[in-house]
């Protein structure tokens, strides 16, 4: 029995449990053992020398791991295509967020803000300051804390808007997903797996990624809010 350890961040956590479960009809000697935390942790933990078989981060994370060499240069496999989408609490009003105009009238207008520290959230920041309302909105601003869903805020209430990966927003209770970010401002991450440099079995590790890359999971990935890379 081969076992592979990898490690995740939390957008592509439920895509993942399914990506193991359809490898495993292929590779059923195949032991894959995922544990995903918040993005930032993961690459940290990968830099400090923890012992892991592939990642699976956005794909600037996984470059800059690569530069460093905690992660095998020539490895990145691009996965998925992932679309931040907005989210208000079940029963509130729903904003009209259609136009670059809308949403920025919708966000000046939200008593609560609320994202990520993931790729997400500092594109977002972004965008904030080029609109010329960061120092406006700063006072309104929730961020979810590393592996803490935004979605779980909104339902809670403590956040009127939500901004995250609509793969984390799916199936949490408590919140109207209000759709994607219009064409204008639409902030896409690539989430790419690569083999680390601590790896004991590459080979094995390749052909995981190899599979995953493939259509064979092509519908798997968009019953997760995802494209295919």
């Amino acid at each position: 029995m081969t076992t592979l350890r990898l490690i995740s961040s939390m957008a592509t956590k439920p895509l993942l449990a399914d990506l193991v479960a359809l490898y495993k009809t292929q590779a059923p000697d195949v032991q894959i053992d995922v544990e995903s935390v918040g993005g930032v942790d993961a690459a940290k933990r990968v830099e400090a020398g923890e012992a892991f078989d592939g990642v699976v981060l956005a794909n600037n994370a996984i470059d800059k791991l690569i530069a460093s060499g905690h992660v095998l240069t020539g490895t990145r496999t691009d996965l998925v295509l992932s679309g931040v989408a907005v989210a208000v609490p079940a029963g509130a009003p729903v904003p009209d967020i259609s136009t670059e105009a809308a949403l920025k009238a919708a966000i000046l207008a939200a008593p609560t803000l609320g994202y990520s520290t993931g790729p997400s959230g500092v594109q977002l920041a972004k965008q904030f300051e080029a609109w010329g309302i960061a120092h406006e909105i700063a006072p309104r601003i929730v961020q979810a804390k590393p592996g803490v869903p935004v979605g779980s805020l909104v339902a809670k209430g403590e956040v009127a808007l939500g901004f995250q990966q609509l793969s984390e927003m799916l199936g949490v209770q408590g919140i109207t997903i209000v759709g994607g970010l219009p064409k204008a401002v639409e902030i896409i991450t690539t989430f790419s797996g690569s083999v680390a440099a601590t790896c004991q079995q590459p080979e094995a590790m390749r052909a995981l990624l190899a599979f995953w890359q493939s259509g064979a999971c092509d519908a798997l990935k968009r019953q997760h809010g995802m494209d295919p890379a």
